[in-house]
């Protein structure tokens, strides 16, 4: 039996993790480089199978690429996409961590406007707001259309995304999880994707080593 205090004196971090359904690559990358986006890649290749793919193998490989590197810009905790089997990417998934030890974290209503925040983009019309109670905490899901600015601002793209603010209890920052996509045709079964992999997530303390606290190896 673990003692509680040296169970908590020993906690370092936090996890984040998920049961992914198929089609779901996990694509966080450790150090960013371009070498290791590469190896990730033909990795993630490896995941199809070649007689099901409705892209050529250089397509999909050169489309993995710059996934890999745009999800993990700016380090996030997780990135993920969900391909289908024929090669054609429907969403990407990020997961960051926000918060700073001497500033409290907002509220579920204080988040709102924050999440609705985009630099490069704008939402279209009402979005879905909704409070929920997760196995992990509190949160807040929003659901709407969303116009992006193309590559050197000529024209906009319509898509849609999904925003989770989750609220651990017992620490100073949120974690927000956003999926966004362009298929539109394909948003009924990407947003029960997304509902049911979040409905999935775990907060798991670690130690140092990254191991669960109270658990063994």
């Amino acid at each position: 039996m673990v003692d509680e205090h040296e169970d908590d004196r020993s906690i370092a971090d936090h996890v984040c993790r998920f049961d992914f359904q198929p089609g779901w690559i996990d694509l966080t990358l450790d150090d960013g480089t371009h070498s290791e986006a590469l190896g990730m890649a033909g990795a993630a290749m490896r995941r199809f199978n070649p007689l099901e793919l409705t892209v050529k193998e250089r397509d999909l490989l050169s489309d993995l690429v710059d996934r890999i590197r745009d999800l993990n810009s700016d380090q996030p905790t997780l990135a993920s996409a969900f391909y289908t089997p024929g090669g054609v990417a429907l969403a990407d998934l990020r997961v960051d961590t926000y918060g700073e030890d001497e500033t409290p974290r907002p509220s579920p209503a204080e988040a709102v406007p924050l999440l609705l925040d985009w630099s490069n983009a704008e939402v279209v019309g009402e979005p879905d707001v909704r409070n929920l109670g997760l196995g992990v905490g509190p949160a807040v899901r929003i659901q709407a259309v969303l116009k992006t600015k193309r590559l050197l601002g000529f024209g906009r793209q319509i898509g849609e995304f999904i925003k989770y603010a989750v609220f651990p209890p017992g620490v100073n920052y949120l974690i927000v999880i956003r999926v966004t996509w362009r298929s539109m045709q394909h948003s009924d079964e990407i947003v029960r994707l997304t509902d049911e992999l979040v409905s999935t997530m775990q907060y798991i303390p670690v130690d140092a080593d990254g191991n669960e606290v109270g658990h063994a190896g």
